[in-house]
């Protein structure tokens, strides 16, 4: 096999020293490098075999670069409710399209408890520096078994060596997870046995993620926690305290969103859920309003010219290197310059440089690239989209990194980078592990799987 010698990109010297090693010494033993990933029923059943034939690298001067700045935005979110609506988690809520109902929810959850911070970033990296696209900020999170696919690359000869030779790790991101749930919800953890833990979702989505769900639960004994999954209607509430199958639980893993409280059947069965959270009878991890800040409409009004003078220096300086232009889909907002401009013209000038996101999906859905869309189709999409939830953004284009094409060769490749970021601790910055999903076409719209991305681990250090 010929091999195809690429420069070195800004980013990715590791990922290229890694590839070029497997070039000169390929494995001995001809075993694939993604071999006991496959092999892994649970790793199956969350990536259906799309595995990367080897690792993202990041090296340790940028890890903590954007992780600083994911915590710089993260307390700038979170200040939002003060620093723009007057305090009222009611108004933001309001502003980034969230209904009666899911404000009021997401308001009394907001009483209950603490909030840490916990979520995933998806970023991309523009050979200058990392972009934030998207900030979820929630304890549904995918990927929570990331760190299997970790574990199953080193089982690759060249990497472990690699990984050895160059001082390299990765963090277990479920392992934080549970860290961050034992923090937020001390007062519902026991101390003389571990935590029963509910991964909970609604009943219409567990028909669905449960076997998923099923898995995390399992897992949290890894942890130290007693998982059960199920959906809320299978909670019952003896003492005011939720029950599921015989077991009284302490902490509520939530992974349903606000999207999915939109039918009166989930409402109610939420509603017992709240007040035994709001009695401290149970924790609920994470708590609604986490969803508030992790809204994309919460980075449009960061990147919003209007509110430049809320932020300090050091705020600012964050925002304009780590956000592309974000704005709410109005009939007059700023363009990249700071000049006030009619949306829709705007929008059908710059089509190819734009992409159109609804600030109440996740996973993808609902989004239009202006690349990819023909003009009429856009025109449509975005003038539709006037004045409700959605936001229109600046497109950032992904830098090539290198990596093995599982023959003996590189190919580029544009990659999703989802970095974990939870709290503070005596001895780590929160960052939390991370996976990579990647793209072969330059100008794909959205890097997901559900565009044919595949997926990789990420090692991290280096330096």
């Amino acid at each position: 096999m010929t091999t195809t010698s690429l420069p070195t990109p800004p980013r990715s010297r590791l990922g290229h020293a890694y590839a070029e090693q497997l070039a000169r010494h390929p494995s001995a033993d001809g075993r694939h490098p993604t071999a006991a990933a496959r092999e892994s029923a649970t790793l199956t059943l969350a990536y259906q075999d799309r595995f990367l034939d080897g690792p993202a690298f990041l090296g340790e001067t940028e890890r903590r670069t954007v992780v600083e700045d994911l915590h710089t935005v993260y307390g700038l979110l979170r200040s939002l409710p003060e620093r723009v609506y007057g305090g009222s988690t009611t108004a933001l809520a309001a502003a980034v399209g969230l209904d009666p109902v899911q404000s009021a929810l997401i308001t009394r959850s907001a009483r209950t408890g603490t909030l840490l911070p916990l979520g995933r970033a998806d970023l991309y990296h523009d050979g200058a520096g990392f972009k934030l696209l998207e900030f979820n900020l929630t304890s549904a999170l995918g990927g929570f078994e990331i760190a299997d696919v970790n574990r199953a690359m080193l089982a690759y000869p060249p990497l472990a060596e690699f990984v050895g030779r160059h001082g390299l790790g990765y963090q277990d991101t479920l392992g934080h997870m549970v860290r961050t749930l034992r923090a937020e919800c001390a007062a519902n953890v026991p101390a003389d046995r571990p935590p029963v833990v509910a991964v909970v979702d609604t009943v219409d989505n567990f028909a669905v993620v449960g076997p998923r769900l099923r898995v995390l639960a399992d897992k949290l004994a890894e942890h130290g926690a007693e998982g059960i999954a199920c959906d809320l209607g299978e909670f019952s509430y003896p003492n005011g305290r939720p029950t599921v199958a015989g077991r009284t639980v302490d902490v509520v893993l939530r992974y349903f969103l606000p999207e999915d409280l939109t039918d009166p059947v989930s409402v109610a069965q939420l509603e017992p859920l709240l007040a035994a959270a709001e009695q401290g009878a149970v924790g609920l991890f994470s708590r609604l309003d986490a969803e508030l800040y992790g809204n994309k409409g919460t980075l449009a009004i960061l990147s919003d010219e209007q509110h430049r003078e809320l932020f300090d220096a050091a705020e600012l300086a964050c925002v304009d290197r780590l956000l592309p232009w974000t704005r709410y889909v109005r009939p007059r907002v700023t363009d990249p310059g700071g000049t006030r401009v009619d949306m829709l013209a705007h929008a059908l000038a710059h089509r190819h440089e734009l992409i159109l996101k609804p600030t109440l999906l996740h996973g993808g859905h609902g989004i239009t690239a202006g690349w990819e869309a023909d003009p009429g189709e856009w025109e449509r999409k975005v003038a539709s989209a006037m004045d409700g939830p959605y936001v229109l953004q600046r497109r950032v284009r992904p830098a090539a990194e290198p990596f093995p094409d599982g023959a003996g060769g590189l190919r580029d490749l544009f990659l999703n980078w989802g970095l974990y970021l939870g709290a503070r601790g005596a001895d780590d910055d929160g960052y939390g592990g991370g996976f990579v999903r990647a793209s072969a076409d330059p100008a794909v719209g959205v890097v997901s799987m559900g565009s044919g991305a595949k997926v990789g681990c990420v090692f991290h250090g280096g330096e």
